[in-house]
């Protein structure tokens, strides 16, 4: 097991459950926009050409929701994980997953004191605000499974005894789609944890060479300063969850996946915990364009990320090279809205 400890964390202050506006702040004082434009700027000085990345990350945090980051070796997976820890002066946790990895490595185990004849608990290293799960489906499945508790409930149980988790707390987790050989892929129930998944693709020229001049002397990780306590991250979380979601929102989001469950392509549609976290993502992605109040498309725009990892393709669909991803872009054109009525209700506000 390879478990890294990186920076402490402070006492976490209440949420601010203020919308996000002109003058909002979060946890120390400072405003929404502050705090997630320094972040989002502090991830791409690391992570170069993948702007759209950094955001998903940022808005799958603020939703209070869990990572999953799928792609081929070499492409900055782990590096967006680290980055987005660095820039949080939080606690923080990585854990290597391998084949011999046990559930009590993650969560912790009960170790008997002599002097005191009494068990102890010692905390694994899912009791932390970040926990960063690199390459998460070579560990068994009994040992992804010790993830699931935590990731749902903020807790975990061991020996009949609950511990609560630190507040906010996430999961950012690593795989490999190519090299299946001695893996263990991620069982339905644990990839319907995960609020998004995101393949990050390779950069473009342009940012290939940047990145060359700029990782050849010293690691950009190294410059990584945090720019946000957990504390800020917290209250923005609180103000995030009072972003106003109209009733035509709503429906339309139960629409899309209803919608999945119906296609005549798909095994598996949405479940109604993916309908919750797309709506959550929406309201989050609604904050970080400066509105208190959600539209159809921020909903439409994290369909993709937080939808496509949940579906489960039928064999003609797999047949014709259809991809979960092409089954949400054609229900997203076809389901309808009414967009005057999304925005009934609203503070209607903007933030600059």
């Amino acid at each position: 097991m390879d478990v890294q400890n990186t920076v402490e964390a402070p006492d976490l202050t209440d949420a601010d459950d203020t919308a996000p506006g002109n003058g909002s702040e979060s946890g120390h004082g400072h405003s929404f926009y502050d705090v997630s434009t320094k972040v989002l700027e502090s991830i791409n000085t690391v992570i170069d050409g993948k702007p759209d990345a950094a955001r998903l990350a940022l808005t799958v945090l603020l939703a209070e929701g869990h990572l999953l980051l799928e792609d081929v070796p070499g492409v900055g997976k782990t590096m967006l994980a680290k980055t987005l820890a660095r820039t949080i002066d939080c606690t923080v946790n990585r854990i290597q997953f391998t084949p011999d990895l046990l559930p009590s490595d993650v969560t912790g185990v009960s170790i008997y004191n002599q002097d005191t004849r009494r068990f102890e608990f010692r905390p694994g290293p899912v009791f932390a605000n970040i926990v960063i799960g690199d390459e998460i489906n070579r560990a068994s499945a009994k040992t992804q499974s010790a993830l699931l508790e935590s990731m749902e409930e903020h807790q975990v149980t061991v020996d009949g005894r609950t511990h609560l988790l630190g507040e906010p707390f996430m999961v950012v987790a690593t795989q490999n789609p190519i090299e299946m050989e001695g893996t263990y892929p991620l069982p339905e129930a644990q990839r319907d944890r995960f609020m998004a998944r995101i393949s990050m693709g390779y950069p473009d020229a342009r940012s290939e060479v940047e990145m060359l001049e700029s990782h050849q002397s010293i690691s950009p990780l190294s410059r990584i300063r945090p720019v946000a306590t957990a504390a800020d991250i917290a209250g923005m979380m609180g103000q995030v969850r009072a972003v106003f979601v109209s009733q035509a929102v709503k429906e339309y989001t139960v629409a899309i996946g209803r919608a999945t469950r119906e296609h005549p392509r798909l095994r598996l549609g949405a479940s109604p915990r993916a309908l919750l976290q797309l709506l959550r993502a929406a309201k989050a992605g609604a904050a970080l364009e400066g509105r208190d109040f959600v539209l159809p498309d921020d909903v439409a725009a994290v369909a993709d990320a937080v939808l496509a990892h949940r579906l489960m393709l039928d064999r003609k669909a797999t047949t014709a090279g259809d991809t979960a991803s092409s089954v949400i872009e054609g229900i997203i054109a076809r389901v309808p809205v009414s967009r005057e009525n999304s925005r009934s209700g609203a503070r209607q506000n903007r933030v600059n």
